[in-house]
């Protein structure tokens, strides 16, 4: 089972909310053995916004995706990356 498609969805979601392009954002699928990579892009002017300071808000994202799949009951591990 992999990631249902409400987590990249999710991740879309809040991101569009703490950027100045929304438009930019895109999270991308990329299956590697038994874990689910979600690809974060933004606009290159907004990569620190959804990094944050010392990348608390990348640490939260990661967290809130973590619970979301944790509480769906995903079996394959799901990982966030934030693309330059």
């Amino acid at each position: 089972m992999s990631a249902t498609p409400n987590l990249p969805e999710l991740i879309a979601y809040i991101s569009r909310g703490l950027v100045d392009h929304p438009d930019q954002v895109s999270v991308e699928v990329v299956r590697e053995d038994r874990t689910d990579v979600l690809e974060l892009t933004v606009d290159r002017e907004d990569l620190g916004k959804v990094i944050g300071k010392q990348g608390r808000i990348a640490r939260a994202l990661r967290e809130v995706l973590n619970a979301a799949a944790t509480r769906g009951k995903i079996r394959t591990r799901t990982v966030l990356e934030i693309l330059e």
